[in-house]
C-alpha cells in the first residue's frame, strides 16, 4: 500500500477497528495506564492532544479523571459524531481537528502540548511518512506516550518483518520507537508491556 491507500482506508474505515467500533468497546488498559502516567508527571490542566484519538475513549477517560484542556486528531470524520453519541461532554468542551498528522501537525507551534500521546496509530504510519515523527516530538513540551503493537500477543507485531497485515487488511510497520524518538531528542522513561501493546513514555529534553 502507498501512503495515500493507508490514509485513506483509515479516513473511510467502518465495521471492525471503526470509530463506533472503539466507542463501543470502550476505557480499557492502556486509559488507566495513561491517568496513572499523567497523574505522576503533569498537572490536571496539561495541555493534552491525542493522535488518532477515535471517538474520544481515552481521552473520555482523562476527563473524568479531572483533566480538561484535552484536543483530538483523527483522520476519519466520523469519529467526532460518534464522540458526540457516546462521550457528549468530550464532544462539547473538547478541541478536535479532522484530518491525517501529516497535514495537522506542521500547522502546530513548537511545544504546543504538554502531553501528546497515542494509541495503536503510529504503528500505521507508512515508511514515505516517517518524517511526521520529528514533528510529534517537535510539538511534545514535555511527554510523549505511546502505545503500540510490539509482538505482545501471538498474532500481532511480528517482529521478525518490517510489515505484517492486520486479519490481511491494513499494514502494521514495526519500528523500534525507542530509536525513533530518540534520534529525536527524547528520552525514554518508561517501558510497561500490556497484554497488547508496548506503552512507552519519553520526556522532551
Amino acid at each position: 500500500m502507498d501512503p495515500d491507500d493507508v490514509r485513506d482506508d483509515w479516513a473511510s474505515r467502518s465495521g471492525k477497528f471503526s470509530p463506533a467500533y472503539y466507542a463501543e468497546l470502550g476505557p480499557n488498559e492502556v486509559s488507566e495506564t495513561l491517568v496513572d502516567v499523567l497523574d505522576h508527571y503533569v498537572h490536571d490542566d496539561a495541555r493534552i492532544i491525542e493522535l488518532g484519538c477515535g471517538s474520544g475513549r481515552h481521552l473520555a477517560h482523562l476527563k473524568n479523571h479531572g483533566y480538561g484542556d484535552l484536543t483530538g486528531v483523527d483522520i476519519n470524520d466520523d469519529s467526532f459524531d460518534v464522540m458526540a453519541e457516546h462521550y457528549p461532554r468530550l464532544a462539547e468542551s473538547g478541541t478536535f481537528h479532522t484530518g491525517a498528522l501529516e497535514d495537522l501537525l506542521p500547522e502546530f507551534e513548537d511545544d504546543a502540548f504538554d502531553v501528546v500521546y497515542s494509541v495503536e496509530t503510529l504503528q500505521h504510519i507508512h515508511p514515505d511518512d516517517a518524517w511526521v515523527f520529528g514533528e510529534i516530538a517537535r510539538v511534545a513540551g514535555d511527554l510523549l506516550v505511546v502505545a503500540e503493537n510490539e509482538g505482545n500477543s501471538p498474532d500481532r507485531g511480528r517482529a521478525d518483518a518490517e510489515v505484517s497485515y492486520v486479519d490481511d487488511d491494513f499494514p502494521l510497520y514495526h519500528r523500534d520507537w525507542k530509536q525513533v524518538f530518540s534520534e529525536h531528542g527524547l528520552a525514554q522513561i518508561i517501558r510497561e508491556p500490556t497484554s497488547r501493546d508496548t506503552i512507552r513514555v519519553f520526556r522532551a529534553p
